[in-house]
């Protein structure tokens, strides 16, 4: 049976959904909330930038939540020169991101969300925060091998971003473990996602090298497709996508949750005080005040995504002069650093 009418109806209750009825709730909204998510996989590391902290904090869903800090970014490129580190302090932040499990930041959430919980409903506005329809895919020539590596000595703040001839390998620190975000051939990673774990560790150093540490043991590894899908349009008569039913990114540099998140907080301040929720030019200028946003973070990812890979001399040569003039260009740095964290408002 339908339940009652709300004035929003937030589809899908997963942390970008969540997010979002509760930004819209505090908004002075009657938000209901419709779950019809299936159990995800059971690791999966998760990077919030700081503004998603702050986000997170102001929906009152970040206390008690299990989350490590980041303080510092290596970037560097396997086989060749060129090194740059970021860091909190030069960002002007007192971390660059934190890192927990998806499955936990979606318990925690959904734990904020739970009296809004409904069933099937009318609504004057409708929120996808789940799926993807009409969207452009590209398939990435890669899939994502996802682990736990217990390292000696053990992780602590510093993340590492790796560029390797198969694509992005990311450590991040994680309750003393480096969660790791592998980008390899489909069938190479298939492969090492059930290799020996001596096999897996050897071909683990010879991608990220020793900065990190020793490996010990790995744990929790599985592996995910990696796709990068855009909604052609984010609107629909009383209707508006956010998060994975607008955009699916690729890992590198984590930003598909936190562009997810920024999507939630800017639709519930641009509809903050509005008679009719669901009104088209409220619902549009959302979608135009998303724009500069979701397309810089879509074109920044894919550029990562694409522009590291191969093992050539003149790529390779290329990819450590970036990294070299970054390293040696704070200001650059700086910015760089931001546009990662706050989204557009990282413009001067």
């Amino acid at each position: 049976m339908p339940g009652p009418a709300a004035e929003i109806l937030v589809r899908g209750a997963g942390p970008v959904g969540c997010a979002a009825a509760l930004a819209l709730s505090d908004a002075g909204f009657q938000v209901g909330v419709l779950d019809s998510a299936v159990p995800g996989p059971g690791f999966r590391p998760i990077a919030l930038s700081y503004a998603s902290r702050l986000i997170l904090e102001r929906l009152g869903a970040w206390e008690g939540l299990e989350a490590t800090p980041i303080t510092g970014i290596e970037v560097s490129q396997a086989g060749g020169f060129g090194r740059t580190t970021l860091d909190a302090a030069d960002a002007g932040v007192p971390a660059l991101g934190y890192v927990t499990d998806y499955g936990v930041l979606s318990q925690k959430l959904r734990s904020q969300v739970h009296n809004l919980l409904t069933s099937e409903t009318t609504a004057r506005c409708v929120v996808h925060a789940e799926g993807i329809a009409e969207a452009e895919e590209k398939r990435y020539a890669q899939d994502a091998l996802v682990a736990l590596v217990h390292a000696e000595p053990p992780a602590q703040g510093t993340a590492f971003e790796r560029f390797t001839p198969e694509g992005p390998l990311a450590l991040l620190p994680f309750a003393g473990r480096h969660a790791v975000v592998w980008s390899l051939r489909p069938e190479r990673a298939h492969r090492l996602s059930l290799s020996p774990e001596k096999d897996f560790l050897s071909a683990f150093v010879t991608a990220a090298g020793r900065r990190a540490g020793r490996p010990l043991k790995v744990e929790a590894r599985a592996v995910q497709p990696l796709v990068l899908r855009v909604r052609r349009t984010r609107t629909a008569p009383r209707a508006v996508y956010l998060g994975n039913a607008a955009q699916t990114l690729h890992p590198v540099a984590g930003q598909g949750l936190n562009l997810g998140l920024r999507d939630a907080w800017e639709l519930a301040q641009a509809l903050r005080g509005a008679a009719d929720p669901g009104a088209a030019a409220l619902l549009e200028a959302y979608a135009a005040r998303r724009r500069l946003d979701v397309a810089a973070t879509v074109r920044v990812t894919d550029l990562l995504a694409r522009g590291f890979l191969g093992s050539g001399r003149v790529a390779s040569a290329v990819r450590g002069a970036a990294l070299t003039a970054l390293d040696l260009l704070p200001a650059p740095r700086r910015f760089f650093a931001r546009r990662m964290i706050f989204g557009p408002s990282a413009l001067p």
